[in-house]
């Protein structure tokens, strides 16, 4: 591969980030360019109208501090510290990471089969096509070696598995570009990370007998600003309630133009937001999608009724297991409008009351901190939990405490279904609780 710099890009966070003959080619492809047609955070902008930035300068500031971090790490243990064709293959995944993404972030993901995960996809697309053909012959890397640092299949090369801990981890290039970059475009004060002193913190060191990628114990503190950055931004930004109603309505949309038959699971990444707008809003759609559609382009949104917290216990269980299974919470709220048109004597859509289950979350804290002169108590090398003393179990439990359930409806239904929840939804998912 031709390493030589041919130009830069302005980017907001990094100022410059210089690309090879090699990034010009891949970012010029157009499954790279319909990236800058899907707006990073999706329907953020309808809270925080400067959350416009795409999946396209992501995936570039992703490439950017992957190439950095292999800079880091080679000035600490020399050039040959890793071969050059894994550090092409690393920072190739790191472009790419997310060239399979769905229009509108991450809500029509959570439908499950037989949509497939970003990731499956993002395989699909490297391993065929214009991307396939310049990985091979101007990146000089094997299509698959890239495809397997996003969806791994089989037993990495030694090589590959320690750098894909840069991608994909606790303490991955991937959280640290979005979380500061979703930020800033929010203007919120949250998502603060010292990237510089995490990736000048990074280290390797042997773990169970397999290298491994560690950090320094300059590297804790910023570690640490990094958990909770990102615990912040989905208390504050990501589990919104605007954002949220939003998104379940978007997904119910798509739901419901899968099941008549009017898409197809794998036409959805060829489109970008306007185009999967355009065709959701189109006369052949079922007039469920066509009217959420238009509800989400003239800002009729979905209203909070209820909201349930994992206190509710069995309430919270029984409604969060209808994550797994999106038919099932779709005969709920079709249950929920059907009585409510009973009760009220006039007609009610059968998307007029949505139930919002946000995905759960993965915390992963399985980092190790090595110590040149470790304080008395401490070893040489110590998984990251013994040494600041908090687990995933802590931040998980944080999490659960924080992640609602909530029924969304329209806004002549919301007073009603308010008042009568319990009567409409106990009978729907099994009893009293």
């Amino acid at each position: 591969m031709a390493d030589r710099i041919v130009t830069q890009i302005r980017d907001s966070l990094y100022d410059l980030i210089p690309l090879s003959a090699a990034g010009v080619a891949l970012i010029e492809t157009a499954e790279f360019l319909r990236l800058d047609r899907i707006q990073q955070l999706g329907f953020v902008s309808k809270v925080w109208p400067g959350a416009k930035h795409s999946r396209f300068e992501h995936s570039l500031g992703v490439y950017f501090l992957m190439r950095e971090a292999l800079a880091a790490l080679q000035r600490v243990y020399g050039p040959d510290w890793v071969s050059d064709q894994a550090r092409r293959t690393a920072s190739a995944a790191a472009l790419l990471h997310d060239i399979g993404h769905y229009p509108f972030s991450h809500a029509i993901e959570e439908l499950g089969p037989p949509v497939l995960s970003h990731e499956e996809v993002g395989r699909s697309i490297i391993e065929q096509g214009d991307i396939a053909a310049i990985l091979t012959n101007v990146w000089q890397v094997d299509p698959s070696r890239v495809a397997n640092f996003i969806n791994p299949r089989g037993e990495l090369p030694d090589e590959d598995r320690l750098l894909r801990g840069l991608l994909s981890g606790a303490l991955d290039v991937d959280k640290l570009d979005y979380l500061p970059r979703d930020a800033r475009n929010c203007n919120v004060p949250y998502g603060g990370v010292d990237t510089p002193r995490l990736l000048g913190a990074l280290r390797v060191a042997e773990i169970e007998g397999r290298q491994q990628i560690v950090v320094s114990d300059k590297g804790i503190s910023p570690l640490y600003s990094l958990i909770n950055a990102r615990q912040e931004m989905f208390d504050n930004v990501y589990w919104h309630h605007t954002n949220r109603a939003c998104m379940v309505m978007l997904l119910r949309a798509v739901q419901d133009a899968l099941l008549a038959g009017c898409l197809s699971s794998d036409s959805l990444t060829r489109h970008d937001d306007s185009s999967l707008t355009q065709l959701l809003s189109t006369d052949a759609m079922p007039d469920s999608t066509r009217e959420l559609i238009g509800a989400l382009q003239t800002r009729r949104l979905h209203k909070r009724a209820v909201e349930i917290s994992a206190r509710a216990g069995d309430l919270f269980g029984h409604l969060n297991a209808l994550y797994r299974d999106p038919n099932r919470r779709r005969a709920v709220e079709l249950g929920i409008a059907r009585q409510l048109e009973a009760d009220l004597g006039c007609p009610v859509a059968s998307h007029e009351v949505l139930i919002d289950i946000p995905k759960p979350e993965r915390w992963r804290t399985d980092v190790w901190v090595s110590f040149d002169r470790p304080p008395v108590g401490f070893q040489r090398l110590m998984p990251w939990v013994d040494v600041v003393g908090l687990g995933d179990e802590d931040l998980k439990r944080y999490e659960e405490h924080r992640r609602v359930i909530r029924i969304v409806t329209t806004e002549r239904l919301r007073a009603t279904v308010r008042r009568d929840w319990e009567r409409l939804l106990y009978p729907l998912i099994g009893g009293a609780f």
